[in-house]
């Protein structure tokens, strides 16, 4: 009898371990993916600590652009010679002048880019048409 309630005794602390542990594989230090509503993804990689820019203003950036197959076809970075352009007045690709709002002089994002917002149906140099074009950029300055 004794032996038995001492088996039941630990399987209900076992149990109730068992019901204690937490899911340690789950990683709340995750980057967030925000989608906007125009089907633009980013993630912040690093959260920078300068000014923020606006339409209309003069952004310094140095970036990274692959395919989705991890093909790179620019990079500034490469040709260390950082990418200067008016941010909201059509200058660049629409994902780029959506991407870079609300960044900080200092962070680094990650642009997901859908084909409407890239070149969509037309190729561009190393870019096949419709392709999703993603692009790793630190915002320098704000001029």
């Amino acid at each position: 009898m004794k032996s038995y309630n001492i088996i039941s005794l630990l399987i209900i602390i076992l149990s109730l371990l068992a019901c204690s542990v937490t899911d340690k594989s789950k990683n709340t230090n995750e980057p967030k993916i925000v989608t906007t509503p125009s089907g633009l993804k980013y993630i912040d990689l690093v959260e920078g600590t300068g000014a923020t820019p606006t339409n209309g203003q003069t952004v310094v950036v140095h970036y990274v652009g692959t395919l989705d197959n991890g093909e790179e076809f620019d990079s500034s970075r490469r040709r260390n010679q950082p990418f200067s352009f008016i941010l909201g007045v059509g200058k660049v690709i629409k994902g780029w002048d959506e991407g870079l709002l609300g960044m900080k002089v200092g962070g680094k994002r990650k642009l997901i880019i859908p084909p409407d917002l890239g070149y969509g149906s037309r190729p561009a140099g190393k870019i096949p048409a419709n392709s999703t074009l993603i692009f790793e950029v630190e915002l320098l300055d704000i001029k």
